[in-house]
């Protein structure tokens, strides 16, 4: 089970990263004594249910090749125009089905929408990716008998709801650690389900090859002119869906007491990589980025899951994200400004270490009578989530080198 993950990371350097300071208009201005990265996440529901009728959903896994060729699908364009309005530096795209030939996927969408002007913006590039596969649609050894765990993770085909990187700056790929194949069994005191007697709520042999992560937990380290940042990157599964054993909802919890304890200065020596290697960093920069399911106030999430990493010690407890048109999206929820998803709740989190300096903050939802209001008008207009972004203030770093 510790076997090597099967990533792909593409990291040619078309133009080179570029010091920047990214306004909160969206404009790119050159740094002067210091300068500001915005990292973003989006859940951008680029998968195969967007791209086909209710009656039939293509499981190939082509269905996401087909509609970025098709240049027939308005969704794409306005996920494409969103990016290139906000202009971040380095984002996570969530739901992005995993294509292993990165050039009938992420580089396809990259060259024929991203560095293409949607409605008269500007393009924006990211020489630098970060693709590795998930287990979404993965089937079990046991999926051919009479077990309830057919698959790792949820999902129709493998690869469904993957993810990604995109960066304006150079991801060192032998750094990176993976933990797609990290047991369930193996964190001390986890939440997996049990019977009312007791009893593991999952059959021996079940429980036996439990993954954690319903797709992967990544840690990617992200070179910005010197310095490095650790993008940890994960979507857990909704804390929904299932039965009076709450399993959803305690492995969302416990996919996020991962990077709780990753970032932690003790108690993480249990974990191990898909290479082997244990334990997690105490003293590294971070961004921990994602749609993580969780909310604590909102939804059906167990009552500390995303509190595990809001009231972390090493993480930034700036302000929420905020938005104009969460607020409205439900006028009668006093947490709408922060609400990053449209049934109301605040989903999707970028949540830099407590030593950077947040600079501003926000979540691209207008409300129904400003501009770009028709981007996120419904699912089928962009996503049923909004992108959120922050900026992070760093020292003037040479990026001449």
């Amino acid at each position: 089970m510790k076997s090597l993950s099967l990533s792909i990371a593409l990291a040619v350097s078309l133009l080179g990263a570029g010091c920047q300071l990214t306004s909160t208009d969206g404009a790119d201005k050159m740094a002067l004594s210091e300068q500001t990265v915005r990292v973003a996440t989006f859940n951008v529901s680029m998968e195969a249910t967007n791209y086909n009728n209710e009656t039939s959903i293509d499981v190939s896994g082509n269905a996401l090749t087909n509609a970025l060729k098709s240049g027939k699908i308005n969704q794409i364009n306005n996920i494409a125009e969103i990016i290139q309005r906000t202009r971040p530096d380095v984002i996570l795209l969530n739901e992005f089905d995993y294509i292993e030939d990165a050039g009938q996927g992420i580089e396809l969408f990259k060259k024929a929408y991203l560095e293409v002007p949607q409605n008269g913006f500007k393009p924006i590039e990211y020489p630098y990716v970060y693709l590795a596969p998930v287990n979404t649609g993965v089937k079990t050894p046991l999926s051919a008998k009479n077990s309830r765990l057919t698959h790792f993770g949820f999902g129709k085909y493998a690869g469904q709801y993957g993810m990604v990187l995109l960066s304006k700056y150079p991801i060192s790929t032998d750094k990176v650690r993976t933990f797609q194949y990290f047991l369930w069994k193996d964190m001390p005191d986890n939440l997996m389900p049990k019977e009312l007697n007791g009893k593991s709520w999952f059959a021996k042999e079940e429980r036996a090859i439990m993954r954690l992560s319903s797709k992967s937990h990544w840690d990617i380290p992200v070179n910005i002119c010197g310095k490095q940042i650790n993008v940890l990157a994960s979507h857990p599964t909704p804390p929904v869906f299932d039965g009076p054993e709450d399993r959803n909802g305690r492995r969302n919890h416990d996919e996020i007491r991962m990077w709780k304890d990753y970032i932690s200065e003790s108690g993480n020596s249990y974990l191990y990589d898909d290479k082997g290697n244990h334990g997690g960093i105490s003293n590294q920069s971070f961004v921990i980025l994602g749609d993580l399911n969780a909310s604590a106030v909102d939804g059906d999430a167990h009552p500390n899951a995303i509190n595990q990493l809001l009231q972390h010690a090493r993480v930034n407890n700036y302000l929420a994200p905020t938005s104009k048109g969460g607020a409205l999206n439900k006028p009668e929820n006093k947490n709408g400004p922060t609400h990053t998803a449209h049934w109301g709740m605040r989903a999707d989190y970028v949540l830099p270490s407590a030593d950077l300096n947040v600079a501003n903050s926000g979540v691209f939802w207008p409300h129904a009578d400003s501009e770009g209001a028709a981007l996120v008008a419904d699912r089928s207009a962009s996503s049923d989530h909004r992108l959120v972004w922050v900026d992070i203030k760093l020292p003037k770093l040479d990026c001449t080198q």
